[in-house]
């Protein structure tokens, strides 16, 4: 079954199920397949492009007004875009903000990501939920030609997010040092002259803002590749560690990475993981990740903290969560999401080790969640 196409369709959205979607390409030519998943957030597109949470996936943007602030440096996650391509409903408009610096067509394309527009993303979206991420095709081409049977077939070889591990695609190359604070007017963004805190933060696919919130929060943070084992993590002498988010199945990645979180713990310094970083801990601590229907995207999940009984408004991008009914004894469910009761936070009992499934540096709320990172830094600080 085929949308309607609009007049001189330049670009198609195949589905595995053999569905097709035309519309107005932009960004770069070719094709692209991934996993296609859904995001509600109203602003912060550049930013979802380029969290490398999202690598091997293409975003559903279901607010209409997508492209309509430009583009700017300031708001890249990483260098460049890791989500696959971005799906939206109307074609992007001259920007009309005055810190952009250039389109978000333009910007895209000299990134090598495809986009799709005038496509009927509240539909796209309803199928989603019903039937789960489906696996896609996307194609640009401005001759509008198509192999619509080849995308297809395209579509349905894609292997999926299940077992793979995509960190070690989006993880640093080395290790490098980080004080970068997060932005504020009108100063912009400033370094961090004093601080208190030696973190090292393991990147499975760090966003620069998780960074610059460690840095605000008293942090001189080292980065050290996912692959970095536990004699690695603690030969710099931390006084915490930090586990970042990430693509990919948490399961092929805590193939290497849970052995490192398992020794670094025997350590007894204060751990602190969001998202992929969140999954992974609880892993090393005995339980077990799933495979979500369609997983949480998007700026207004509201999450209940089950030690004050507060609800925050958060930032979610992930396809896999904890299952809480695996839990084991002496750990402790923190926080759980008010849209289905999945799993948002965990605590050991007697440790300074704790984790979120949420993006607290993204601050929709806008400062519902930074106490996390307060947090981490008062564990610090009573240990020291």
């Amino acid at each position: 079954m085929a949308q309607q196409p609009p007049s001189h369709p330049t670009a198609c959205l195949a589905l595995a199920d053999g569905t097709l979607f035309y519309g107005r390409g932009f960004g770069a030519t070719g094709e692209t397949v991934a996993e296609l998943c859904f995001n509600t957030a109203m602003t912060g597109y550049q930013e979802i492009m380029t969290d490398p949470s999202y690598a091997g996936q293409v975003v559903t943007f279901t607010f209409p007004h997508i492209g309509n602030t430009g583009v700017t440096p300031e708001d890249d996650e990483t260098a460049d875009p890791v989500a696959e391509g971005m799906v939206v409903k109307w074609d992007p408009t001259e920007p009309s903000n005055w810190r952009s610096a250039d389109t978000l067509s333009n910007w895209l394309a000299a990134r090598g990501r495809i986009a799709i527009g005038g496509v009927d993303t509240r539909r796209l979206t309803r199928a989603i939920r019903q039937q789960g991420a489906p696996h896609v095709a996307l194609a640009h081409d401005p001759e509008g030609k198509f192999d619509t049977e080849a995308l297809i077939a395209k579509a349905r070889a894609f292997s999926g997010l299940e077992g793979l591990d995509l960190a070690k695609d989006v993880t640093c190359a080395q290790s490098y040092h980080w004080d970068e604070m997060r932005w504020a007017w009108p100063e912009g963004y400033t370094r961090q002259q004093a601080p208190k805190h030696k973190v090292v933060a393991v990147d499975f696919g760090a966003k620069r803002n998780i960074l610059r919130c460690l840095a605000s929060a008293g942090c001189d943070v080292t980065v050290l590749p996912a692959t970095a084992t536990a004699e690695e993590v603690l030969a710099h002498n931390p006084d915490g560690v930090f586990l970042s988010n990430g693509p990919g199945d948490p399961a092929a990645t805590g193939e290497y990475a849970v052995p490192m979180i398992k020794d670094v713990l025997k350590a007894d310094l204060p751990v602190f993981g969001i998202c992929l970083g969140h999954q992974m801990l609880a892993l090393a601590l005995g339980a077990k990740t799933i495979k979500m229907n369609h997983g949480h995207h998007g700026a207004n999940h509201p999450v209940k903290d089950n030690d004050t009984g507060k609800v925050e408004i958060t930032s979610m991008n992930h396809g896999f969560a904890v299952d809480s009914q695996t839990l084991p004894e002496g750990v402790l469910e923190t926080h759980v999401s008010l849209f289905d009761g999945s799993n948002c936070g965990i605590r050991i009992a007697d440790k300074p080790v704790f984790s979120v499934q949420h993006h607290p540096e993204a601050s929709p709320g806008p400062q519902d969640s930074f106490y996390l990172f307060e947090k981490f830094a008062a564990y610090m600080a009573e240990r020291s």
